[in-house]
């Protein structure tokens, strides 16, 4: 039997809120939110040990969903949290409202049961909604309510047809509807596919523009005294700034109307949904979608909201469709394993989203590997989601779900890191300001290509780097900002974007660029951008030109042309550091291990300790995962006084139980598909430690295994003998 579930629209969300993530509000204290806008600090979710199965169910499931097996299931798989279908789009309930299309598969008594026999056993549900689209009977009646294009054009999925945010359907049924779920069940919590400002079919991947619905327009007007609506997404046109602020204002309108009928009726129920204001866990996906495939989905995904609203509790989804036109088939289960073994290890619980009922899947591949880790989660949760950060270096993320360029700079940086096993924490860039006390206490944050900031950012930063935090940026970073450049790093933009295939770097330099004893230059490719770094106090790699392509007798020629790849700036106590190219970009396509040994001597000049904070011998495709841990037992939470004050770094001075490295074993991964890891053998860690540990042991399925350490003057060294795909090693005060 085929099944048709409507997916978790992961990619269309972030077009229905404003646009610019930059410019959108954080529910973060001291940013101007009411206390009782923040999420619920005693709620049953801030245990943050969630292990969550979310079953989409197609329509004619609910026909054949046996509650009984259901729930016996999800014992079997360890899982505590159960997220499944109520309505919206269908209800998969008996509603009684006349605007929502009632599943014809239903059950009268199905979500009831599943609800009271997951409670019996201790489990939690979540319900589902999706405001995006209704049904063409509600359509047919209610047209306006419906997308609406400047050429008179739907967005349709066979039946299903997107609606407009300012339409009645979602400024008051979908409010009605959530109502009267929580009126008829004892839910624990509403999982939000969000309504919102679409543009396309996310489905089959076709653009049709800015919706133009009648009601759209009247709120606009009245919002902007703008009479029409902007046809094109122009971020420098004035009448779409003046949209973009008007998307964020009705979102956060309805998003604090939710917030307050949700919690007016019950504060123990959760509001999980993909942003992060007036919610309590701030979901996130790992996919696959296109090649290159990223190993570090999970990591990149919980470590940025984590570290960006660190009063949430983030919970990861590890997709097991290979793709929205490729249902039936999982990814493959090692890709699953390391996803959920890096929810563990950045600080989420456990989160998997499969089609349908777990009872004649099609594709069962990973279903042992599901059930292996949630046991393993289970069993020593009591090591995990309780943990605070040893990071002195930040990475800046384009914003929550990155895309594009700036996505591939940012990747390629974040992988450097991961391969060189510094320890970095990911902050989303719009969280700059707001994070502004834990942005100071860094040495060094790297921008990759942020190419708009806040006023109140950039002034943070500077205050930063006056304090002694040092900055690295590269290629088109703060280009709109001319001031900001020639201030921070003393450099002017003499050309933002040149291609730079045929020029290499000069790397003569070897008091600088130790990692090229043997290498004059490096060649380039992408953008190598040109810029006037008169104003700064150093310059590096000299820029050298094109030269003579063509057959071997005739290269040839590349000569200084009086531009550089590097330019160095002291501000304050700080340096500030601009490397006016595609470095990240250049890395995360090619892979040439050189490009990343020019970033690892420019942090090594910028931030000489990065290399002390963790010594491994480990290969490159073992990814290491320190934390300071705090037992995550019933009487505390993850963001009891005793994580939330702590300053980041194993300095020994806060009340954690110890630490904790986790790691994970990504040699399997082949770029284009996952094969089983190879075991690693031997591997030698050395990190600093002004406590000397009582005991340190591994978590592994076994149970704890002790290991053998020494601790001398402030440096601890331990030695594993063997790593399969994950060990957890616990280092006790």
């Amino acid at each position: 039997m085929n099944k048709h579930c409507l997916p978790t629209l992961f990619y269309l969300l972030f077009s229905m809120f404003t646009g610019s993530a930059q410019q959108q509000a954080a529910s973060y204290p001291g940013n101007g939110i009411p206390d009782h806008e923040l999420p619920d600090s005693n709620g049953w979710w801030k245990k943050n040990n969630l292990r969550v199965i979310q079953v989409n169910l197609p329509d004619y499931e609910a026909a054949t969903l046996d509650p009984d097996s259901l729930v016996k299931d999800l014992q079997d798989f360890s899982a505590n949290t159960l997220l499944i279908n109520a309505g919206g789009i269908m209800a998969f309930y008996p509603t009684r409202l006349p605007f929502q299309y009632t599943n014809p598969y239903m059950k009268e008594h199905m979500l009831g049961d599943v609800i009271e026999k997951c409670h019996a056993r201790g489990i939690r549900v979540i319900v589902r909604f999706d405001f995006s689209r209704v049904h063409e009977s509600i359509f047919k009646a209610h047209p306006d309510w419906c997308y609406l294009s400047a050429k008179g054009d739907r967005i349709i999925n066979t039946n299903m047809y997107a609606v407009t945010i300012n339409a009645p359907y979602v400024q008051d049924g979908a409010f009605r509807i959530i109502g009267e779920v929580m009126d008829l069940y004892p839910i624990d919590g509403i999982f939000l596919n969000m309504p919102g400002y679409q543009t396309g079919n996310a489905y089959e991947g076709k653009y049709y523009g800015i919706d133009q619905n009648e009601f759209d327009r009247k709120r606009f007007a009245a919002f902007s005294q703008e009479e029409r609506l902007p046809l094109e997404e122009k971020k420098d046109d004035p009448l779409y700034k003046k949209y973009e602020a008007f998307k964020k204002a009705t979102q956060d309108d309805w998003s604090k109307r939710l917030f307050e009928l949700v919690k007016g009726k019950n504060k123990q129920i959760a509001i999980c949904t993909y942003s992060d204001k007036y919610v309590d866990i701030i979901r996130h996906e790992s996919q696959t979608n296109s090649l290159p495939y990223w190993p570090y989905s999970a990591s990149d995904n919980v470590g940025n909201a984590g570290n960006s609203y660190p009063h949430h509790i983030i919970s990861n989804s590890s997709i097991q469709q290979i793709s929205f036109q490729s249902r039936y088939n999982a990814v493959e289960p090692e890709e699953t394993s390391i996803r959920l073994y890096e929810n563990i290890a950045n600080g989420s619980g456990l989160d998997v989203s499969l089609i349908g009922d777990l009872r004649g899947y099609e594709d069962e591949r990973n279903f042992d590997i599901i059930k292996k880790v949630y046991a393993f989660h289970k069993r020593f949760e009591i090591y995990f989601g309780n943990y605070s950060s040893v990071a002195k270096i930040a990475l800046i993320a384009p914003g929550p779900w990155p895309t594009g360029g700036s996505m591939q700079e940012y990747r390629g940086i974040l992988l450097m890191l991961k391969e060189a096993h510094i320890p970095f924490d990911i902050v989303e860039d719009a969280q700059i300001a707001n994070r502004a006390d834990k942005i100071k206490t860094y040495r060094l944050v790297i921008l990759p290509e942020i190419t708009y900031l806040s006023a109140e950012s950039i002034l943070m930063l500077k205050e930063a780097c006056r304090q002694g935090t040092n900055l690295i940026a590269t290629n088109r970073s703060l280009f709109d900002d001319p001031a900001t450049l020639l201030e921070l790093f003393g450099a002017k933009a003499v050309k933002i974007d040149y291609e730079g295939s045929g020029n290499y770097l000069d790397m003569g330099n070897k008091r600088i660029f130790k990692r090229f004893s043997l290498q004059k230059m490096v060649y380039w490719k992408y953008n190598l951008a040109q810029y006037d770094l008169s104003g700064a106090d150093s310059v590096f790699l000299p820029i050298l030109t094109k030269g003579r392509p063509g057959p071997p007798e005739i290269v040839g020629g590349h000569v200084p042309s009086g531009y550089y790849a590097i330019g160095v700036k002291k501000y304050g106590d700080g340096k500030c550091i601009l490397l006016p190219e595609n470095i990240g970009k250049l890395y995360y396509l090619q892979g040439y291990k050189e490009h990343r040994n020019i970033l690892l001597d420019i942090i090594d000049y910028a931030y000489p300790e990065s290399g002390r904070m963790l010594k491994t011998d480990a290969p490159e495709r073992v990814e290491c995962i320190l934390r300071q841990y705090s037992r995550n037992e019933a009487t505390q939470t993850r963001h009891s006084n005793k994580t939330v004050t702590i300053d980041p770094g194993y300095d020994g001075a806060n009340n954690t139980d110890g630490l904790i490295l986790h790691l994970v074993n990504l040699t399997g991964f082949s770029g284009n598909t996952y094969f089983k890891p190879l075991p690693v053998y031997a591997l030698h860690f050395e990190l600093p430690s002004v406590f000397k540990p009582s005991k340190i042991y591994t978590l592994s399925d076994d149970g704890k295994r002790p290991l053998p350490f020494t601790w001398e003057k402030g440096t601890l060294r331990f030695s594993l003998s063997q790593l399969d795909a994950y060990t957890g090693i616990v280092i006790d005060k």
